[in-house]
């Protein structure tokens, strides 16, 4: 322990290796300004733990080099008070505990960087054109990256004009009606936001589900509701996006749990938008969106992107006679025109219609159309991502987790095997709708545990209109909703406590579930 000499520390415990430092001393002769010691002893704490824990001191100034830039006097300053603590550490300091830090290079050729600027990488790189968007934590920071990446990489190197639209509406409602209008006109569009602007987007989202107008909207979920916590993560907005607006409405959503699924999602999203005339609903959270994760460098796209069925001269031919909402193949997906393309155009309207498009308050035309747009929801099943799954053949216990409860997850089936002889399946959901292979999983075991961080087990009740009485029987929830990130030890105690393992009972509450305080 490193402490302020005056504080007197070491005659209060036997167990540690006390290094006192008379910080006051130290920082006068570098500080002249009396004003500034407060700030500028801090340094000498960093020299002193330099020399103890054996980093080269070059390195630490290199680092402060880097933090201020070109303010030539703080630098001066601050590593004058580097260096005054690294001496006095070597003149008086002899080392009595193991602790060392040792140059690694397990992260070369990594790389570090946010969630939300890899989304915004590959909504470049997915072709987006048409940007709206209203600041909110803690999706404001991926379309001011996609900013400075669409200014550096999308200027047309002839006329130095953008090639591309980024807007500020003047609210979330704005933002979600300009990309649906964009999309409709042929651009691939799009918006970022959190759960507070997910609820005003509800009509907006329903208009382009039932007008069938691809969107892609990115929902960095924070805690809620309302206000909530705005700088505090969650996973509490899946059953207001999944059936965003009022009437019948489903939506695609998508799961990233890293930073390298961000940037490939992203580009999936556009594809998933166009190929299903809809909006796709990419589900980050804080964590993930706001914070530094170390990756592998992101690898350039190979295929071109899909733009779903548009009609065309030979299409036409084929299909012999055109109407812009009419199931020709069987998928629930209509062949659609953009405007100018020089194809048959159509009426678009949020109102009813058939399968011409045409306004009508037929009851079958109403039904034929739901009922079809059902269909289509059905089809999303077989294009979606698909789940990852880690089956132990020996497991009872399955669990279930998506987005950055991923990391929790895997290590908390360490401890359940270390700890308890506990063996799981690990099954990381990457959509919904939910493919075939969640039925499967669930069949295979005895009890399925499913990880999320809400208070109301919103996955658990999106899974329980999807699944038959005898599989939901097998469900169990841990659930994690006190707006940090979820840690693996609390899923390991609440899986115990539900297993009828004796576990050690908490002081504070760290986790809404069904496991003890």
């Amino acid at each position: 322990m490193v402490y302020d000499e005056p504080l007197k520390l070491d005659g209060l415990r036997h167990d540690l290796v006390f290094y006192p430092v008379p910080f006051d001393k130290l920082v006068a002769p570098v500080c002249p300004d009396a004003k500034l010691r407060r700030l500028v002893r801090n340094m000498i704490y960093d020299g002193v733990l330099a020399k103890l824990l054996g980093i080269d001191l070059a390195l630490v100034e290199k680092a402060l080099q880097k933090q201020l830039g070109r303010k030539a006097k703080a630098v001066a300053l601050n590593q004058g008070a580097l260096k005054a603590g690294w001496e006095y550490a070597e003149a008086n300091f002899t080392k009595q505990d193991p602790f060392v830090i040792e140059r690694m290079n397990e992260t070369a050729g990594k790389i570090l960087i946010e969630g939300n600027s890899a989304a915004a990488i590959g909504c470049m790189l997915a072709g987006v054109t048409v940007v709206a968007w209203y600041p909110i934590t803690p999706s404001s920071s991926l379309c001011e990256s996609l900013i400075g990446y669409m200014k550096k990489y999308r200027m047309d190197k002839a006329t130095g004009k953008a090639t591309f639209a980024i807007v500020q509406a003047e609210d979330e409602i704005a933002s979600l009606g300009m990309v649906v209008g964009a999309s409709w006109a042929g651009a691939r569009a799009m918006t970022a936001t959190a759960g507070p602007g997910i609820s005003l987007m509800s009509e907006f989202a329903g208009l382009a589900y039932y007008a069938e107008a691809p969107a892609v909207i990115f929902d960095v979920q924070r805690v809620g509701p309302s206000t909530g916590l705005p700088t505090r993560t969650a996973q509490g907005d899946l059953l207001s996006t999944a059936f965003l607006s009022h009437g019948d409405t489903k939506h695609i959503m998508i799961m990233p749990s890293s930073v390298d699924e961000a940037y490939q999602m992203a580009m999936e999203a556009f594809d998933l938008a166009e190929h299903f005339q809809t909006p796709v609903f990419v589900m980050m959270d804080l964590d993930l969106g706001m914070n530094y994760w170390m990756s592998d460098p992101f690898t350039y796209p190979a295929t071109p992107v899909n733009r779903g069925k548009l009609l065309t001269g030979e299409v036409l031919a084929r299909i012999g006679e055109w109407g812009r909402y009419k199931d020709v193949d069987g998928d629930g997906i209509p062949y659609r025109t953009i405007p100018g393309d020089g194809m048959p155009a159509y009426f678009t309207r949020g109102s009813g219609h058939n399968a011409r498009g045409q306004y009508s308050e037929r009851p079958d035309d109403y039904v034929d159309n739901m009922d079809r747009l059902a269909r289509k929801f059905e089809t999303a099943r077989t294009r979606v991502p698909r789940p990852q799954i880690d089956r132990d053949e020996q497991a009872k216990i399955g669990l279930i987790a998506f987005g950055t409860s991923h990391w929790a997850t895997v290590e908390c089936r360490d401890q359940l095997r270390e700890e308890a002889d506990v063996r799981t399946s690990y099954f990381r959901l990457r959509a919904y709708p939910f493919t075939g292979d969640l039925a499967a999983f669930i069949d295979a075991h005895e009890r399925v545990y499913i990880i999320e961080q809400n208070r109301d087990a919103q996955l658990l009740q999106l899974m329980k209109l999807d699944l038959t009485p005898e599989r939901v029987s097998k469900l169990r929830s841990v659930l994690h909703y006190n707006g940090l990130p979820i840690d693996a030890r609390s899923i390991t105690d609440d899986v115990l406590s539900q297993e009828g393992y004796e576990v050690a009972r908490k002081t504070v509450r760290v986790a809404g579930s069904t496991g003890g305080e």
